[in-house]
C-alpha cells in the first residue's frame, strides 16, 4: 500500500501533512519537509499503535509518496 502525503502552507506561514489513507494522521511542520517528517512519524505510530491493540491495519507492505 501506499500512503498519499498531502500537504499545503497555512496562511499563518505553518505547513499542514495529512496522511490521506489513515484518517485524523494530521501534522503541522516549520516547512514542507518537517511537516512531511512528522506525518510519516505519526502514520507509523498510528499502525504501530494498532498492531498492538489488534485492529486491522492497512497491508503491511507499504511506502509514501509525496503529492
Amino acid at each position: 500500500m501506499t500512503f498519499t502525503i498531502e500537504y499545503e502552507q497555512e496562511e499563518d506561514g505553518r505547513w499542514l501533512a495529512e496522511v490521506k489513507e489513515l484518517p485524523g494522521v494530521m501534522v503541522y511542520g516549520k516547512d514542507s519537509n518537517d511537516a512531511m517528517a512528522h506525518a510519516q512519524a505519526l502514520a507509523l505510530r498510528v499502525i504501530a499503535d494498532r498492531l498492538d491493540n489488534g485492529e486491522s491495519i492497512p497491508a503491511l507492505n507499504f511506502s509514501f509518496s509525496m503529492a
